[in-house]
């Protein structure tokens, strides 16, 4: 199947490693012109090296929870690909449990969505676009240790996204969630939970209908699908990609 993404100008943030490094790949493969940050100007500059050989990248550091800087980056990578077809809401920080800590959550994945999509929405409205955010199945269900800054937070992003499937829908800009299940990247807080909470990873394996995690391209395979014109009639959805692990029966 044609995606329908040869052509499209994609913005992926955090996407130097896991999920969002994944997703951009995948939108490079598919034809899609990408423009990537993260905090860490060394990972950017490292991954557009890399990316480089399969398409058109540019990246930049930017900080998440500077609406300034994100709504900078928009503009410029706007800029450097020609206009933007796709936004993809990738950044998000590390969960905290004390109240005063949540802060860093809010910023960073709900604030840096809502200025991210207000600085984009006139060229993503320009023919049509696609906004997808990442969410998570920590929204849906109760899971280890209950909810904490991140399954909050990105209830949040969720809510609004879905939301605004009305509201930007009616400037033709498709509104949609990808919330992943268990996901397993080396290095990232699966393989910590694998090396340092054995236990804890193997009854979530045990109790997964598939046996095992997700992977990274798992989700952005789902991204993608989202993202082109293949999925032109599809608003206001969230995609769980989880393998059949939310016990719920999502009618």
């Amino acid at each position: 199947m044609d995606l329908g993404l040869s052509g499209k100008k994609a913005l992926v943030t955090g996407a130097t490693k896991g999920i969002g490094r994944a997703v951009a790949e995948t939108l490079l493969a598919e034809g899609a012109s990408v423009a990537i940050c993260a905090r860490t100007g060394d990972d950017v500059a490292a991954a557009v090296e890399e990316m480089s050989a399969s398409g058109t990248v540019v990246g930049s550091a930017v900080d998440a929870a500077d609406s300034d800087a994100v709504a900078a980056w928009v503009a410029e990578s706007a800029a450097a690909l020609g206009g933007i077809d796709v936004y993809v809401h990738n950044t998000s920080a590390k969960p905290q449990r004390k109240v005063g800590d949540w802060i860093n959550n809010f910023n960073i994945d709900l604030i840096a969505l809502l200025v991210g999509a207000e600085a984009a929405t006139d060229a993503l409205a320009d023919g049509g676009g696609s906004l997808i955010s990442i969410g998570t199945t920590a929204t849906a269900e109760h899971f280890a240790t209950g909810a904490g800054s991140y399954s909050a937070l990105k209830a949040a992003v969720t809510n609004w996204t879905l939301g605004q499937a009305q509201v930007l829908g009616a400037q033709g800009i498709r509104c949609n969630v990808v919330s992943p299940g268990p996901i397993f990247i080396e290095g990232g807080d699966w393989d910590m939970i694998k090396n340092h909470m054995a236990d804890f990873y193997e009854s979530t394996k045990q109790v997964h209908p598939q046996g095992d995690l997700g992977t990274a391209q798992d989700v952005a395979n789902a991204v993608a699908f989202l993202a082109g014109d293949a999925a032109q009639h599809i608003n206001g959805v969230n995609l769980t990609v989880d393998g059949g692990f939310l016990k719920r029966v999502n009618y």
